[in-house]
């Protein structure tokens, strides 16, 4: 679906942005985003979780001297935040990523690069007030994503 077709761009688009592509060559490296758990905000766990599964792919064509090093030049992770009932709200429920006044998707490298942002008033516009309070908590819960991430990524 159309749907479909956008949130592969977005996540392609994400992941790049943090890929030294001449490094990796002439290799390419297909992603299965199926979001499996989430309340709301499926196309950041996928683009959360997508870094991921690169870096351990990455990590393994390294060991393995398919690559003579990783391809990877940052983290990369994405959020939801909202407003809802004049709230700046994190990583919203679906309950309130149905109900928002406004709402958010940020994408931005472990370094704070913004890579995107999606944002739309959906109930009423919203004010660079409200776009700075709902950035200022993507950065908070970026930062314990790439926590989160680099665990999971040393796991495998």
């Amino acid at each position: 679906s159309g749907r479909t077709q956008e949130i592969q761009r977005l996540i392609g688009r994400s992941l790049r942005a943090v890929v030294d592509m001449a490094a990796l060559g002439e290799r390419q490296i297909a992603l299965d985003c199926d979001v499996i758990q989430a309340d709301g905000g499926t196309r950041t766990a996928a683009i959360t979780g997508a870094w991921v599964a690169l870096r351990q792919a990455t990590d393994l064509l390294v060991r393995e001297g398919v690559i003579p090093r990783s391809p990877i030049l940052d983290q990369v992770a994405a959020v939801s935040c909202g407003v809802c009932q004049g709230v700046p709200v994190l990583d919203l429920e679906y309950e309130e990523d149905s109900n928002a006044e406004a709402d958010a998707n940020f994408v931005l490298t472990g370094a704070g690069d913004i890579v995107e942002i999606q944002a739309t008033g959906e109930k009423r516009g919203f004010t660079r007030a409200e776009f700075e309070a709902l950035f200022g908590l993507a950065e908070k819960g970026m930062s314990e994503l790439f926590a989160l991430q680099k665990a999971a990524a040393a796991a495998a």
